[in-house]
């Protein structure tokens, strides 16, 4: 279906490339460095956790200004990047920083509260057996935490689908290029297209619904299997 000769899938595609894109780098950094964390105590380990949860508070107009001062032309990394060939202002892969950066605090909350869980009883007999500490992570501490990180997954994807605020600052809202979902319903409701606005919510609405509704379906085999 088009409106103004525009594709309203274009940004659903988009939505979906970004946030399953950021999902991922996601839960490799925030699982990772969950792990680290977990069970530390020390003001050091407490600084760390509250950098890594600040994303989730911090307004995302001020997320998508850090980024700019960051990976901007004139940034921090700007320089570097374009040495590179790597151009993230007003790209999709500059929405998929953004993205990344926002769910990033979703997905490792929820892995350091399930690794915290874990029965360290189990991880001290692999460790009694010979077993590194990455060979008990992912052989004991991983699978037994999944459950609670798969959630974590669950609301990143869904958060990632969701995101403007840091999106808009760093991407844009360039039709067919940088503009998702999130951004085209509020494009559409700037402009008074109200028939365009409501597919678009429906469209948004229906695609977190069916997500929430997979994950659902995923969690309640795995405990049949079980």
């Amino acid at each position: 279906m088009d409106f103004d000769g525009i594709s309203i899938w274009s940004p659903l595609e988009l939505s979906l490339r970004v946030a399953g894109t950021a999902t991922l780098v996601s839960f490799v950094a925030a699982t990772l460095m969950a792990w680290a964390l977990a069970r530390k105590k020390g003001p050091m380990p407490a600084l760390l956790d509250a950098l890594c949860t600040l994303p989730l508070v911090l307004p995302p107009t001020v997320l998508g200004y850090y980024l700019i001062l960051l990976v901007g032309r004139r940034g921090v990394f700007g320089h570097w990047l374009a040495e590179l060939g790597i151009n993230l202002i007003f790209s999709w892969k500059g929405a998929v920083v953004a993205a990344t950066v926002v769910v990033f605090p979703l997905i490792y909350k929820s892995a350091r509260a399930a690794l915290e869980q874990v029965d360290g009883h189990l991880e001290d007999a692999a460790r009694t057996l010979g077993a590194s500490e990455w060979r008990v992570f992912v052989s004991v501490s991983l699978p037994l935490a999944w459950k609670g990180i798969f959630a974590g997954l669950m609301l990143a994807f869904a958060r990632g689908m969701g995101e403007f605020g840091a999106t808009l600052m760093i991407a844009g809202n360039i039709p067919g290029k940088t503009q998702t979902l999130a951004l085209a319903i509020y494009d559409a409701f700037q402009a008074g297209n109200d028939a365009q606005a409501t597919w678009l919510v429906l469209v948004t609405s229906l695609a977190c619904v069916g997500l929430l509704m997979a994950a659902e379906l995923l969690l309640k085999l795995k405990r049949r299997r079980r």
